[in-house]
């Protein structure tokens, strides 16, 4: 079910491509909410007609001034995705062509030394709440990358637990709806199951459980995208 809400004169198109992916066996989160940002490009240029044209593209396609190659390289492919599929059932629409940006440097994986691992988690457990935007984040942070360190969930997949998906008895979390609608349950160290208690006691005494678990840690930021430090048991 596409549970994301759109509102510009696409809005059914957009619906429809993301259950179709979905129907498909992707979770297709990351890609609906990017959707939104097309979603509202769309309203804010005051599109009427179901028509992409080039020029609406290529000021779509614009870099900006605050984002990286990287980001604008992600946009541009959200929506090209969209424009395809338009396409496809007929809807005239310009396809952003590829190369548009600069290829980025190619990526080495990096192998971090005991002393980095170090440094890397005393950094975040330095991490401040701050009152009335992420009031949990000095709490939630730590717990947050030791889990991701050494459970090797997907990013997405941890910050969109919610309450009900952490079970403290078997010391376990459940990633629900992974690729082809299954789910799977990932076991935690009994340390981090322990401080997940501790969390969820501070943070969760009244909430309901379809709440985000880590949702004044990193549901605060729903628009960026993370990437997980390396996964290696021991810290």
């Amino acid at each position: 079910m596409n549970d994301t809400v759109y509102s510009s004169v696409f809005k059914k198109q957009l619906q429809d491509l993301v259950g179709l992916k979905r129907a498909l066996g992707f979770a297709y989160h990351t890609e609906a909410c990017a959707f939104r940002r097309i979603d509202s490009f769309f309203i804010e240029n005051r599109l009427s007609t179901k028509c992409v044209t080039k020029e609406l593209c290529d000021l779509w396609c614009r870099k900006k001034s605050h984002e990286s190659v990287t980001n604008q390289a992600a946009r541009i492919s959200t929506l090209r995705v969209f424009c395809r599929y338009l396409d496809d059932i007929g809807i005239p629409a310009y396809i952003p062509s590829k190369g548009l940006v600069r290829k980025c440097a190619r990526y080495d994986a990096h192998i971090y030394t005991d002393e980095e691992l170090r440094k890397f988690f005393a950094a975040v457990d330095k991490s401040q709440s701050v009152p009335g935007e992420c009031p949990y984040r000095g709490e939630v942070m730590p717990v947050f990358f030791r889990i991701l360190y050494t459970s090797g969930m997907r990013v997405s997949e941890f910050w969109l637990a919610r309450v009900r998906d952490f079970n403290p008895d078997q010391g376990c979390i459940t990633v629900q709806g992974a690729k082809n609608h299954k789910d799977r349950t990932v076991p935690l160290h009994p340390l981090l199951t322990a401080r997940c208690i501790e969390l969820k006691k501070k943070i969760h005494s009244s909430s309901p459980e379809d709440e985000y678990f880590f949702m004044n840690g990193w549901r605060c930021f729903p628009e960026c995208h993370f990437h997980s430090p390396p996964s290696r048991q021991g810290q």
